[in-house]
């Protein structure tokens, strides 16, 4: 079985609706995975932005997210034990898209990782580089969900 990553708020390929952005209430949508492989300790989830002007713009890190959690609700509240790292809106959670206006439509890749390990020993509030250096070795399966959204 081929891990999923999925959402109530919006399709693979479809549009983010206004309440999950910085034109709403700019509120973490819900999200849903199945399809963790054999071994999976814990998960992790990395929300960028590669339409950004001048640089990929990080949205939304969450890890040492447990293997038994299946979703994460909306609003973003974590599992005990999860953490939440700092987004490039200089805050630890979920930053919703907020693109230039007339900058076209911004693809929003929710990458969602299986690991091997419970926790990567990251205290809360960890930048990517850190995560993804943590994560490194890792990794036994990603599913992506992507999803547009323009001003």
């Amino acid at each position: 079985m081929v891990m999923d990553l999925s959402s109530p708020a919006f399709s693979h390929n479809g549009q983010i609706p206004v309440e999950h952005t910085c034109d709403g209430a700019d509120r973490a949508p819900a999200l849903r995975w199945k399809g963790a492989p054999a071994g999976t300790r814990s998960f992790a989830l990395i929300v960028e932005d590669p339409d950004a002007p001048g640089r990929t713009f990080v949205h939304w890190l969450v890890y040492d997210l447990p293997a038994g959690a299946t979703q994460l609700s909306q609003g973003g509240a974590l599992p005990q034990g999860a953490k939440h790292g700092r987004n490039d809106f200089g805050r630890d959670g979920y930053g919703g898209p907020c693109p230039p206006r007339g900058h076209g439509v911004h693809h929003y890749h929710f990458s969602f990782y299986a690991l091997d390990v419970p926790r990567l020993g990251l205290p809360p509030g960890a930048p990517l580089p850190a995560l993804r250096h943590a994560m490194q070795g890792h990794v036994l399966a990603q599913a992506r969900l992507t999803g547009l959204y323009s001003r």
